[in-house]
């Protein structure tokens, strides 16, 4: 357990001055003994690649070690929350825009500003607009360490069975009113048992063995895996400014008709009805050959072009909308520095080690992630390609004016996430119209910040 006196001393510390303080933050190996950070991740395909930066890291700052953790999405946030709470929390973590805020509003993120200015952090190395992501009122509070954006990933047989050619899904259109190029490709990859798809008028919706489309419903209030990119090539935006809005817009009539195609794509019987939808994750029923395509991120590469993979899959860039434009939400992880570590300036260490492109080479080598630093994702495409994987899809949205857009980062956001959650799906089960669940969603989410 960690001295609770030796938390505040340090605490009290860092609020005085960065250096100057003895104690737990001397230097290692001149008299402070060995420090062990503790580090946290949740993704088990990256372990490997932080594991080398930890060992090469180690090799060159003797006397600190790095203890890695991994542990499964939801167990994570749930433990580092209870461990936060209890004051006994990891040096560092990995951190997730969705989850930040609350760190930052209770203050237990650790401001690293003053040391990036200290050791003159060149931020412009990586990708544009990954470093404001995690900057509030002159603060930060990490350094980015990926990003990922979204595609279109499709089973290459069901294409070719439906007669279906690749190149088709290159150019797709997508539009609220009849769904575009990109609904008569779901139409036409929508079998039922007899063999008869979506476009045959004898096509039996109650009876299908292979839907067109599969939707991602449990996807909070971003809709990052889907409903968030069509709403955003619709001319949708979340909030007032973002980051750090306080006035969203669930309640637009952009999002509300984007919605409202999702439901008619089910009740057209192109994709499973919310209450017949398997229980299995997305990657599961896909890897099943039950459904054609989906939209997934690009951290689910190793999950559809690896080795594990059981179908044949490959990707395609998203619809282009009616703004005229693709859009994909662009996501990126960083790390945070627990403000009671008693470790601050060995974890300021660890923080800019992972955040510079010693560590994110090696990471881009794994071609698990795209590095946030621009020269480290060229060498993650460079080695997908040598595994004989095509993933530029991924990254075109970036070298594209406009293809991109941020995720909202406001306070309140698990609560958010739950209130739109819950009311996607009412939508979904037919329970309530699109237009009056998303008006009254948007009503509960602004009374958040009143």
């Amino acid at each position: 357990m960690i001295d609770r006196k030796r938390v505040g001393a340090a605490l009290l510390c860092g609020l005085l001055a960065l250096t100057g303080c003895g104690g737990a933050d001397e230097e290692p190996g001149s008299g402070g003994g060995q420090v062990t950070l503790d580090y946290w991740l949740w993704d088990d395909n990256q372990q490997a690649s932080y594991q080398a930066c930890a060992d090469a890291f180690a090799a060159a700052n003797p006397g600190i070690t790095v203890k890695i953790t991994q542990t499964a999405w939801a167990q994570y946030w749930q433990n580092l929350t209870t461990q936060l709470a209890a004051g006994d929390a990891p040096d560092v973590w990995t951190n997730q825009v969705s989850y930040y805020p609350q760190f930052v509003t209770s203050r237990q993120i650790l401001d690293i500003q003053p040391y990036v200015e200290a050791d003159k952090v060149d931020l412009s190395q990586y990708q544009d607009g990954l470093a404001d992501l995690w900057t509030k009122d002159g603060k930060r509070y990490g350094l980015p360490k990926d990003w990922d954006t979204e595609a279109v990933v499709y089973n290459s047989d069901l294409l070719a069975k439906a007669g279906v050619d690749p190149a088709d899904l290159a150019d797709m259109t997508w539009n609220p009113q009849d769904g575009g190029t990109f609904e008569q490709v779901i139409a036409k990859l929508t079998v039922d048992s007899k063999g008869r798809n979506g476009l045959d008028p004898a096509f039996d919706k109650d009876d299908v063995a292979v839907y067109g489309y599969l939707p991602e419903w449990n996807d909070g209030s971003q809709g990052q895996n889907g409903w968030g990119e069509l709403a955003a090539a619709n001319g949708f935006v979340y909030l007032d400014k973002n980051p750090w809005g306080t006035q969203y817009k669930y309640d637009d009539p952009k999002l509300v008709e984007t919605i409202a195609w999702y439901k008619a794509l089910t009740d057209k019987g192109f994709a499973p009805k919310f209450d017949k939808q398997s229980t299995l994750g997305i990657d599961a029923v896909m890897n099943s050959g039950k459904a054609a395509l989906t939209i997934a991120g690009s951290w689910t590469i190793n999950t559809y072009l690896g080795e594990g993979a059981q179908q044949k899959f490959a990707l395609a860039p998203l619809p282009v909308g009616p703004s005229g434009t693709r859009k994909s939400a662009i996501n990126g992880l960083s790390d945070a520095i627990w403000a009671g570590t008693e470790h601050k300036d060995a974890a300021w260490k660890w923080v800019k080690y992972l955040g510079s492109a010693d560590c994110q080479n090696m990471v881009g080598d794994n071609a698990v992630v795209f590095p946030a630093i621009k020269s480290a994702t060229e060498r993650a495409l460079a080695a997908h390609k040598a595994k004989g994987r095509d993933v530029q899809v991924y990254v075109d949205y970036t070298t594209t004016p406009g293809g991109t857009f941020l995720l909202p980062i406001t306070d309140h956001g698990t609560e958010i996430s739950q209130i739109v959650q819950d009311a996607l799906q009412a939508v979904i089960l037919g329970q309530i119209s699109p237009a009056d669940a998303l008006t009254k969603a948007n009503q509960q989410v602004n009374a958040l910040f009143v």
